[in-house]
């Protein structure tokens, strides 16, 4: 089903991983739309459960209406939009490929990874930054009470980390996953001008002269309503700064063991690494 209106595209991946960045140089481009997480992707799932099995409603909805409902979805809520391409963002989306291909066969889909110990030492920087204040990230005081329960409650299949982590694994693995691009943060960060230009070159666009070292990004509002400031908020030069990890050592090196996209052989999607990267 070919849209009229927009070309859409999407950005996925794990958090704490350059989607951000990511999303902040491409909007540069006049021809871009890109933000941080839509709601498009919860309209989505909500949708889908209220015409499949269990809903009163399904068996008066067809799979061609599902389609026609849901493709009408997207254009709908960016009919405002006067860029011709759109980037959704939301780290769901890389567990719906079947049905975001099914709509949009032309689309590609963008995942930002990190080693997932930096993105546990990350948030665990941002949760210790915000100290008086109980973060939506966490249920209760047991989950948020000491680094190992809140690393423990993030990995976990169904919270932050560990849904985007399962969703990622799922896409990488999938027949869908040719029309995926994974990008390490670290080489997003050292070698941005490089690697935009393989994003352009894999989303099939003439490539725009982008300024690295003026980006202008920051989600005030989004950020306090999730009680973690400057989750979103992207430094104006792109750079890559080295530190050492505040996480235990014994927490760093059990998360440091998940970055699967190392080994693309099984694999048909498209990766941008550091080789040999720990």
């Amino acid at each position: 089903m070919a849209s009229p209106g927009h070309t859409f595209h999407f950005i996925s991946g794990l958090p704490r991983s350059g989607s951000t960045l990511l999303s902040a140089i491409l909007r540069q481009n006049p021809r871009f739309h890109c933000g941080v997480t839509s709601p498009v992707a919860s309209f989505f799932s909500a949708i889908v459960g209220q015409v499949s099995v269990g809903s009163e409603w399904a068996p008066q909805v067809s799979t061609e209406q599902r389609r026609t409902i849901l493709h009408g979805l997207f254009e709908n809520y960016y009919a405002d939009n006067p860029q011709p391409v759109i980037f959704d963002t939301n780290r769901i989306w890389s567990s719906k490929l079947p049905a975001v291909l099914d709509l949009f066969p032309h689309a590609k889909v963008i995942s930002c990874v990190r080693n997932v110990a930096w993105i546990m030492d990350s948030i665990e920087r941002l949760y210790r930054a915000n100290p008086y204040e109980n973060t939506r990230l966490f249920a209760n005081e047991a989950e948020r009470s000491t680094v190992f329960s809140r690393v423990e409650t993030l990995a976990q299949r169904t919270r932050l980390v560990g849904i985007a982590w399962a969703g990622l694994k799922e896409a990488f693995y999938s027949e869908q996953g040719k029309s995926m691009l994974v990008i390490d943060y670290d080489i997003l960060a050292q070698r941005p001008k490089e690697v935009i230009t393989l994003v352009y070159s894999f989303l099939g666009e003439q490539l725009f002269e982008h300024d690295y070292e003026n980006i202008d990004f920051d989600t005030p509002d989004y950020d306090e309503g999730l009680g973690l400031v400057g989750l979103h908020k992207v430094r104006p030069k792109v750079q890559f700064e080295a530190r050492k990890t505040i996480l235990p050592p014994d927490l760093f090196e059990q998360y440091t063991k998940l970055s699967f996209w190392h080994d693309t052989t099984l694999s048909q999607t498209n990766v941008i690494r550091i080789r040999d990267q720990g």
